[in-house]
This record gives C-alpha cells, structure tokens and sequence, in this order.
C-alpha cells in the first residue's frame, strides 16, 4: 500500500473512534514514563506532544508546571484534546508540522509507531529540528520486528536494533531505552520499546 494510504487508513481509523479510543486512553496512568523525562528538562520548559491523541499526557505536563504545544493527524481527536487541555491542539501529520518555536523535550508516546518504516528516519529528522540542542525526544514503539496492519492501524515494530538502524542518519542517538508492559487492563503481555533521544 501507498506510504500517503496507510496514513490516511490510520487516521480514517481515528476519526471513526474517536470516542472509545479517547475513554479507552484518557486516564491512564502513564507517570512511570513522565519519571523518565521530566527529570532531564528544565522547571517550566517547554514540550511539543507529538501525536496527543486525547491530551492525557499534555494535560499532566501542564499540571506539573510545564509548557506545552500539541498537535494530532487525525482532527476529531485534536478537538478532544484542545476541549481537554485548554490548549489550541494543532491538526497535522508529522511531516507537515511546523513551529518557529524550539522544545526542550518532544514527547511522542505510541504515536510515531503510525508512520510507515521507509518515512521514520525523514519523520524524526523532520521533528528533531524543533528540538533545542541540549534537549530530549522520548518516543515509544510496540516492541517487535516489521510492520502490520490491525483494525485498520498501520503499525511499525522496533526492537533496539531495528531503533539504531531507523536513527542512523537522523541527527540523534539513544540516551535511555528500556522496554515496558502495556499500561492497559488485560494487554500486560504486550511490550513497549521507550526510548529517549538527544541530538548527536
């Protein structure tokens, strides 16, 4: 399938539940991974939510004293979490953001595992732009090899190996990577690969 077709089959997919992926997402409690990040970012810094979904995270960013700007691909759930946050919550793909703002941290949990494989190295290089130099990049990846599509979702695996070769020409290398269970009832036998990133 076309790369331009799998996303927007990924984000017909968001638009049409909207709703149960918002209740089913909203209020988990992710503050194991916020540990991880935050303590490497400035008090009050600045973070770009890449791929919000339902403003979860933004939201206890925000709580916790920081600065955040959001955005999503697919716009039913950019207008949940603007409704959630407060924030205005941008509409865009990935390799259509733009800002002439620079982030202390870019914060991209389960969302950039959407992205085709052959458009992740141009889609962290895109994103890495708006990371100040002495700043971090979490992202997080369904921990595996490949790419699969289920319910109608693209899905791009990566184990740490599959990670370095994706980063090999994207201007960032790993700090931090460690693998974790699913944080939803029921799906403890899935793993996550987290990573986080700095410019090199």
């Amino acid at each position: 399938m076309p790369i331009r077709s799998v996303m927007t089959q990924t984000i017909a997919f968001y638009e049409q539940n909207t709703d149960s992926f918002f209740d089913s997402t909203v209020s988990i409690d992710a503050q194991a991974l916020y540990d991880h990040f935050l303590t490497l970012l400035p008090e009050r810094g600045h973070i770009l939510d890449v791929g919000c979904g339902s403003g979860r995270d933004s939201l206890e960013f925000m709580k916790k004293g920081y600065q955040v700007t959001a955005f999503d691909g697919s716009e039913s759930l950019a207008k949940r979490a603007s409704e959630l946050t407060g924030l205005s919550v941008e509409h865009s793909l990935f390799l259509d953001y733009t800002s002439g703002k620079m982030f202390d941290g870019i914060w991209a949990c389960a969302s950039l595992l959407h992205a085709p494989l052959q458009e992740l190295t141009v889609t962290l290089s895109h994103l890495c732009q708006f990371l100040k130099d002495d700043g971090y990049f979490y992202c997080s990846f369904k921990y595996g090899e490949g790419e699969e599509n289920r319910g109608g979702r693209h899905f791009t695996n990566l184990d740490e190996s599959g990670l370095e070769k994706v980063l090999e020409a994207t201007g960032l290398k790993i700090s931090k990577l460690w693998v974790t269970q699913d944080l939803r009832p029921g799906r403890e036998n899935e793993h996550w690969l987290n990573a986080i990133l700095k410019k090199a």
